[in-house]
């Protein structure tokens, strides 16, 4: 029920901001009633742009998995990856832009990171990273602003730009992962950091 509500509020997003109403009309054309669907997303527009980027993460990874990883450096497979996913979102572009502009909005910075820190970890697994040391997070919270950032681009100038603009922001990932290699190990700071999100994730 939850894909059938986004899928009516992505075809009524041409003509309707993302707030409370669209899920309300989103939600009557997918047949449900009003506590039905205050049921299903308590949380109301919020709770629908998390299922539009969880939808097109999967999107994004269903279409990774027909790539032969073997044959790829990892520049390659992470610049793919924010390709595929950023394409993938562009096939909802109003929708996208609608939902953009609902998470911009302060009070729900929180859900905006939390999906860009998901998007990103959902295409470093499927580029092959298993780090589980500071690297772990350091990787995620770059490529979830590359990611985030790539997408503005794209949906406001367009592919060409955002592919030259993604070019850039892969060298500097590149080259903050050769400058950190070049440092004392262990590093003392994000060593620690690491592992204080460690025990907020795992609970312990």
């Amino acid at each position: 029920m939850e894909a059938k509500v986004l899928t009516q509020a992505i075809s009524l997003a041409a003509n309707q901001v993302w707030d409370a109403t669209l899920v309300k009309r989103a939600a009557e054309a997918a047949g449900l009633s009003a506590a039905d669907a205050e049921l299903l997303m308590p949380n109301g527009a919020r709770d629908l742009a998390a299922l539009l980027a969880r939808r097109h993460d999967a999107q994004a990874l269903a279409s990774l998995a027909k790539v032969d990883m073997a044959a790829l450096k990892i520049r390659q497979r992470i610049t793919l990856a924010v390709e595929t996913r950023v394409e993938t979102a562009m096939v909802d572009e109003m929708a996208v832009k609608r939902a953009s502009l609902f998470l911009a909005h302060p009070n729900n910075a929180a859900l905006a990171v939390s999906l860009a820190w998901a998007s990103a970890d959902a295409l470093w697994r499927w580029a092959g990273d298993t780090s589980t040391d500071e690297n772990h997070y350091s990787k995620r919270a770059i490529l979830a602003g590359v990611l985030t950032s790539t997408l503005a681009v794209r949906l406001s100038a367009g592919r060409a730009r955002a592919k030259a603009y993604l070019d850039g922001r892969i060298d500097n990932v590149m080259g903050f992962e050769k400058w950190k290699g070049a440092l004392p190990q262990p590093m003392e700071a994000l060593a620690g950091a690491a592992a204080l999100l460690g025990r907020l994730r795992y609970g312990r």
